[in-house]
């Protein structure tokens, strides 16, 4: 986005667009799976620039069986001693499923390299391996994509402050998170770098300006089903069935099983 900052997106347009594309996503999904493709979303960015809350969109509708989420706890002991993609490598897609990975391998180019978790050879390992990594996964088929989630140092600060403050989302802030903050050029810094080795063409980065998160989850969910050639794929044609008559079944008496309290009776 250039020039003047635009308005934010209101919410009966976004609701109504946001439908829209969610219903086109489900298309998406019943042609990945009758075509045999294999979809792999990448979403990264700092700390607070709305990439879970783009995924939970992407996902809402889709069959959990076919789209799923790969968000990665830290390694263990075993899996440092891996080659650092390995374990990224068991969760990529099979045909006819799509993988959404909330943070990635990317993990190695920003708060590893930030934060001192990996060394300066590992980081540079990565940075020199990962456009070879990912040139093998487009070479075998797999349709990549990767979204940078743009926030800016203001719009980041008062999205910690919300959280800090309500304790719905509380548990969405971490010390680490916090420490971004101090850390904001060195992480600018890191993602130059990475998207000086990374931005290829078999795989190129797409950045979502996300100070507005209407209107990135709109433009990357739009970006995305542009992006790939997909067509609607017919549904079975299904008809329910007439229900049979009774054979004589009667129900147990309700007093032998246990029932959950009526909280909503007290509302």
């Amino acid at each position: 986005m250039t020039g003047t900052k635009a308005a934010k997106v209101p919410r009966a347009a976004y609701e109504r667009e946001l439908l829209r594309l969610q219903t086109e996503l489900v298309k998406l999904q019943e042609w990945v799976r009758a075509e045999g493709a294999r979809l792999v979303v990448v979403f990264e960015g700092r700390d607070a620039a709305g990439k879970g809350g783009t995924i939970k969109r992407v996902a809402e509708h889709l069959n959990p069986r076919v789209a799923r989420i790969a968000a990665l706890p830290t390694p263990s002991e075993r899996q440092r001693t891996q080659w650092y993609f390995q374990r990224y490598v068991e969760h990529l897609p099979a045909a006819g499923e799509i993988v959404l990975f909330d943070r990635s391998w990317y993990n190695r180019a920003g708060v590893e390299h930030v934060m001192g978790f990996c060394t300066k050879e590992e980081h540079q390992r990565f940075l020199r391996q990962c456009p070879i990594f990912e040139r093998m996964l487009v070479e075998d088929g797999i349709l990549l994509r990767k979204y940078w989630f743009s926030v800016s140092d203001t719009e980041q600060q008062e999205r910690f402050r919300r959280r800090l403050e309500d304790p719905l989302r509380r548990w969405k802030l971490s010390p680490m998170d916090l420490e971004s903050i101090t850390r904001w050029e060195a992480y600018s810094r890191a993602k130059d770098e990475m998207m000086v080795h990374t931005d290829i063409a078999e795989a190129p980065w797409f950045v979502v300006e996300s100070d507005d998160k209407r209107r990135a989850r709109l433009n990357m969910i739009a970006h995305l089903l542009d992006s790939v050639a997909y067509r609607e794929v017919p549904p079975p044609v299904l008809e329910l069935p007439p229900r049979p008559s009774s054979t004589g079944y009667e129900r147990s008496p309700r007093d032998l099983q246990t029932y959950v309290p009526d909280h909503a009776a007290s509302l």
